[in-house]
């Protein structure tokens, strides 16, 4: 029997650490739980956002195991199993096979950089052996780029290998690996990991994401999914506009993926503290940014503002005049209070 097409908003789930910096097993179960009853259509533990390369193979599968356990099919997993090489790759494709996962995504080889006969060779020994479905992953910033003749061909040549993530955040390369892969293969899934352009690869033709936001905001990627394929474009449009101002603030004003792990936190999750080591100054801007995404996430219900309270408006939306005079009031008083008026 066939399996569905990957399809939906898959959540590249962080992962909360103990006091000793080892993995929160009930709190990673707690978090999967939230993400599920918020509406996402998978989980995808062990991608960039989940700092997979933080983690020994045995924990990488340990994650898994917590996390197949704990969702029992309620949603579909997609979980990331490069390793060192293809022999260990494949080892970890056969135990998530166990597992019952859905499919596994594989990046391209990372620190050496190889030619696409190279890359075609790494995925087509994968092809050929995999037990399970196959996700390609290509991410150009970090590994050896999958270019659009590769996938075409792979896609062609092996059945199990179903899907590709792409996280370049390039529409025009993502529309070329449609056109060329879609004719002869329908049932092959495209998704997209840069969430300011969900919007817009959806409405290309994308089946659907893994991003790093719905991990905080999975109500706003599942909305903004939602109003997309439905074409209710102007309401989607509006999302995507929330979701670029979020997702900027997450990804630029803190070492990836610290920005997602202080937000994570600001949703009721003990992340703990990442096994990358911060400066004093990196402490005290992450504690700078934590503020700015609380009063952000404020903004849409998700959290109470901090305590001072949070800027009224922004260089987009007017100020309301009643909390404007507020203020001038508060101000006034003060300057009373010290004698200066």
């Amino acid at each position: 029997m066939a399996k569905a097409p990957l399809k939906g908003i898959f959540t590249p789930n962080l992962i909360p650490y103990t006091v000793d910096g080892g993995i929160n097993e009930q709190e990673l179960r707690r978090y999967a739980d939230w993400l599920i009853e918020r509406g996402v259509h998978g989980l995808y533990p062990n991608g960039s956002t989940g700092e997979f390369t933080r983690f020994t193979p045995e924990e990488r599968r340990r994650i898994v195991a917590i996390l197949a356990d704990q969702v029992r099919g309620r949603v579909p997993i997609l979980a990331g199993a490069a390793e060192a090489n293809v022999k260990e790759t494949l080892s970890a494709c056969e135990y998530y096979a166990s597992l019952g996962i859905r499919a596994v995504a594989i990046v391209a080889p990372f620190y050496y950089k190889l030619s696409p006969a190279s890359v075609y060779a790494y995925f087509a020994e994968i092809g050929r052996n995999t037990p399970i479905d196959v996700t390609l992953y290509n991410i150009p910033m970090f590994a050896s780029p999958i270019d659009v003749p590769t996938i075409q061909r792979l896609s062609e040549e092996f059945e199990r290998i179903v899907a590709i993530k792409d996280s370049s955040g390039d529409i025009p390369h993502m529309i070329r690996m449609i056109q060329a892969v879609k004719p002869n293969r329908p049932d092959f899934a495209f998704l997209t990991g840069w969430d300011a352009a969900l919007m817009p690869m959806l409405l290309a033709g994308c089946d659907g994401g893994t991003n790093a936001s719905s991990g905080v905001v999975p109500e706003l990627t599942r909305r903004l999914y939602d109003l997309t394929t439905t074409y209710q474009i102007d309401a989607a449009r509006r999302v995507q506009y929330d979701l670029v101002k979020l997702f900027d603030t997450m990804i630029y004003s803190a070492e990836f993926p610290e920005g997602f792990r202080a937000a994570v936190g600001l949703r009721g999750f003990k992340m703990g503290h990442g096994r990358q080591p911060l400066s004093d100054k990196q402490r005290t801007d992450l504690s700078t940014l934590s503020r700015e995404l609380q009063c952000m996430l404020s903004n849409h219900g998700f959290t109470d503002q901090p305590v001072g309270g949070c800027p009224i408006g922004d260089s987009t939306s007017p100020a309301n005049p009643a909390d404007v005079s507020a203020i001038v009031q508060q101000v006034v008083a003060e300057l009373q209070r010290r004698g200066l008026m």
